[in-house]
């Protein structure tokens, strides 16, 4: 073996040295002082004790390697983002030809690159994908006619603006009767595109390997009933049960510009039980759906989170091009941005406001108007929620709350 061999001894084989041969002299001390040393010699026995104590290892430390390997890392939370809006009808050819020049491709050109940038993205679509058919409702009279038929080739701009999953549960679903609702999802299948709204239609698919679910209720005809709250509840913990995040749509609430403020109760809109959101909305946060997506008032309304989920009341309108007011509140079309963790439970978010101004689409509103709106509703309807929304619609938790 060379002298380039020779590794240097490291200090635990120096204090371990050290320590045989203190044993050894321990040794040595005890029977030299069985022999020699009477059993009065005080100094000799506290040397031998001194000795003693050296002698003893030192406590067992781990190397700071070992307890770096030891420590148990979280490994970081996936984030997934979430992009939603309310209302969408993008011209109907019936009873009249109300349609977009071009084929309405540049109604969401202005707000597509924001859609398309979320992991998913929501709306609600108000009416028909369908050619011909025959309408189930009757219109007496042909200039207030609120019966939408959008042609099938119009899907293209919900899948070239990003959408991913759309909502088929409400007042306009069933325009057409079930053929219209049947052949809305036939189109949107096709078109790679999610739906939800029937009754039993669920929406499942896969992003950045967690399994997603949407499941969208109105309380209309042959949709997922929301007004019977123990069933709807036992859908979403089975749904739960198969995914790792679930989305609620829910088309409910009255209507109109006077319908900003949640009652906390049911609400009446032309006779018709539109349910109570925030009973809904909370018992099915409650079952295990991690965001609930509402629409319906055709106004923005309050933002409340709910055991760590969150609950957007009303999204209003969103590119309503034809049939539907969108004169004040009416018109603004806010986009909801929203990041979960992988477990649904909310991160941050924030609401980008846009406005409708037609013949356009909708535009992005330099003023905020529907984020200052939705900040004052959540101030009002939802003073305790720890949600914090500045003027630019920034969402976040409150560090801290005050308990009044």
């Amino acid at each position: 073996m060379s002298c380039w061999d020779i590794q240097p001894r490291s200090d635990r084989d120096l204090v371990g040295n050290f320590r045989s041969t203190l044993v050894f002299v321990l040794a040595s001390l005890a029977v030299f002082s069985c022999s020699s040393i009477p059993a009065t010699d005080t100094d000799s026995a506290q040397q031998l004790s001194e000795l003693s104590e050296l002698a003893k290892p030192e406590p067992s430390t781990p190397s700071s390697e070992q307890a770096l390997s030891e420590q148990v890392v979280s490994p970081a939370r996936t984030v997934l983002t979430v992009s939603a809006v309310g209302d969408i009808m993008l011209g109907t050819d019936f009873p009249k030809n109300h349609l977009p020049p071009e084929n309405g491709q540049y109604l969401l050109s202005g707000v597509a690159p924001i859609l398309r940038a979320a992991d998913i993205t929501f709306g609600n679509f108000e009416g028909t994908l369908l050619s011909g058919g025959e309408p189930a409702k009757q219109c007496r009279n042909p200039a207030r006619c609120y019966v939408f038929r959008t042609p099938p080739e119009y899907v293209q701009n919900l899948l070239e603006a990003g959408f991913d999953v759309m909502s088929l549960a409400n007042n306009h679903a069933r325009d057409f009767g079930n053929e219209g609702r049947i052949s809305s999802m036939s189109v949107l299948s096709q078109a790679g595109i999610q739906h939800s709204g029937l009754e039993g239609d669920f929406a499942s698919w896969q992003v950045e390997g967690k399994s997603i679910g949407m499941i969208a209720f109105a309380p209309f005809r042959g949709a997922n009933n929301p007004l019977e709250i123990e069933a709807a509840q036992d859908t979403i913990r089975a749904f739960k049960a198969e995914h790792d995040v679930v989305l609620v749509s829910m088309h409910m609430g009255a209507e109109g510009e006077a319908a900003t403020r949640v009652p906390f109760e049911e609400e009446l809109f032309h006779g018709e039980n539109r349910g109570d959101v925030v009973l809904f909305s909370r018992a099915m946060v409650e079952a295990g759906a991690d965001l609930v997506l509402g629409h319906g008032p055709h106004v923005p309304r309050a933002l409340e989170l709910y055991q760590g989920r969150l609950i957007a009341y009303s999204l209003g309108n969103f590119c309503t091009y034809y049939g539907i007011n969108v004169r004040g509140k009416n018109g603004l079309a806010p986009i909801l941005n929203v990041s979960l963790y992988d477990d649904g439970e909310f991160k941050s978010g924030q609401i980008i406001s846009a406005r409708q101004i037609r013949p356009d689409g909708p535009t992005l509103d330099p003023q905020h108007s529907a984020a200052k709106l939705m900040a004052e509703l959540t101030r009002l309807d939802f003073p305790h929620t720890p949600l914090e929304i500045s003027n630019q619609g920034l969402i976040s938790i409150k560090t801290s709350t005050v308990q009044e």
